[in-house]
């Protein structure tokens, strides 16, 4: 069992930064394939970001060059930097550890509330 407890989540005004910080419950990082995703109002939960131990990151096209998404091995932690939000950022993110071996099995974090606003 993994547990993921995100944190960071606040109100930012447009053009504003923020970091999203996911906590894991152990070594995982070589194991899983750690994301970033989040659901707005009505919508659909979407993919943010991605990121594999060996080094590649996947970033939805709406925060190419804005948002990074890292880790922290040391502290078991997996980071989503924000940079120049926007209002349409504003929404509920989420962590997500999906197994590599097993992409079937995947854990959730709780969520933390991103918005942009003036």
């Amino acid at each position: 069992q993994v547990q993921l407890v995100e944190s960071g989540g606040d109100l930012v005004q447009p053009g504003g930064s923020l970091r999203l910080s996911c906590a894991a419950s152990g070594s995982i990082f070589s194991n899983y394939v750690m994301g970033w995703y989040r659901q707005a109002p009505g919508k659909q939960r979407e993919l943010v970001a991605t990121f594999r131990s060996a080094g590649s990151s996947n970033y939805a096209d709406s925060v190419k060059g804005r948002f990074t998404i890292s880790t922290d091995n040391a502290k078991n932690t997996v980071y989503l930097q924000m940079n120049s939000l926007k209002p349409e950022d504003t929404a509920a993110y989420y962590c997500r550890a999906a197994q590599i071996s097993n992409p079937r099995n995947y854990y959730w974090g709780q969520g933390t509330q991103v918005t942009v606003s003036s």
